[in-house]
């Protein structure tokens, strides 16, 4: 992987990471009950939340459904 592509992957982490705080804050949602909602670890949320793990698309899938939002509110205009 080129080094463009390796940072270009961690850009785009830490805006979904934003991404996930802003949809957090709006709805009113700690990072343990997000976690609960969605089936996952808290360590888990925590680590995309700072950008430190790229997220596949089952775990987007999984935090829509947490959110009770569409998964493309999580990606759609995101800019790394």
């Amino acid at each position: 992987m080129s080094g463009q592509t390796h940072e270009d992957a961690e850009l785009a982490s830490r805006a979904f990471g934003e991404r996930m705080r802003e949809l957090r804050a709006r709805e009113g949602i700690s990072q343990d009950g997000l976690a609960h909602a969605s089936g996952m670890h808290p360590t888990s949320i925590g680590r995309l939340e700072r950008g430190g793990r790229e997220p596949r698309l089952t775990t987007i899938l999984s935090l829509a459904e947490g959110f009770g939002v569409e998964p493309g509110e999580l990606v759609n205009g995101l800019d790394p």
